[in-house]
């Protein structure tokens, strides 16, 4: 593995990367920038000159809404490709904060088509990822209009969890969230109050546990039922893939 290089091992957790696609991606990463709590990232409509791998943190992109809401489209986790929505449009559709005290690698989008043009295999990969993305983001517009807030609030949880399990074998029950109910609430359409009560409901009833804001998932099968939830960052079909 390339030292230093997050995306490549993100992308490798998926599939064995040859030298020359770790190298390519660790390129992607070579002028890392700090950014802080609460800083802004990209402006919705602003031209779009840069994208991201997001090595440390937590960034998410939001829009807000006629009324003045916030609603939070992701939350991207360390080794996350940030800005696959921007390489369609010369404007920014979507607005990036850093959630946390955070390190971004920017890079230009001409970087991405000679990666993509150089090596066609990471570029299947992107695209499938970039899909199962699609399906996962699919799955909780379904559920915003369709399901209660406990199962939205279950949902959201059981998805947080299982991809930083696909970037940290550590995490086996328990995960630090780092985001605010407030966060939480503007990403499932619930106000932080709501979020509240259902999170207090979830670990009466024995689903859940939080010690110092660390989440614990006490019954998985049990919140994957009240969730309704389908775990999209596995049983990936990965054979037609171009062979290394």
């Amino acid at each position: 593995m390339v030292a230093g290089s997050c995306f490549a091992e993100q992308l490798s957790r998926h599939l064995p990367l040859t030298d020359a696609e770790q190298a390519a991606l660790a390129r992607l990463e070579e002028n890392p920038r700090k950014v802080k709590r609460g800083a802004i990232i990209q402006r919705v409509n602003d031209p779009i000159t840069e994208l991201f791998v997001l090595r440390e943190g937590r960034v998410m992109s939001f829009v807000i809404l006629p009324d003045g809401s916030r609603q939070i489209l992701r939350v991207y986790f360390p080794g996350d490709f940030i800005g696959s929505a921007s390489t369609i449009y010369t404007r920014a559709p979507e607005s990036l904060v850093a959630v946390s005290d955070s390190v971004i690698c920017p890079f230009d989008k001409h970087a991405l088509r000679r990666l993509l043009e150089e090596h066609p295999r990471v570029a299947a990969l992107l695209f499938l990822l970039s899909n199962a993305e699609r399906v996962s983001m699919t799955d909780r517009l379904a559920s915003l209009g369709r399901t209660s807030a406990k199962a939205r609030v279950a949902a959201f949880l059981l998805d947080m969890f299982h991809r930083l399990r696909v970037t940290d074998d550590s995490i086996e029950d328990s995960f630090d969230l780092k985001l605010t109910q407030e966060e939480i609430g503007d990403s499932i359409g619930l106000t932080s109050v709501h979020v509240n009560r259902m999170i207090r409901q979830m670990e009466q009833e024995g689903l859940i546990s939080r010690t110092n804001g660390r989440f614990r998932l006490l019954d998985m099968e049990r919140l994957e039922d009240i969730g309704h939830y389908t775990n999209r960052h596995k049983d990936m079909d990965l054979d037609w893939l171009p062979v290394g």
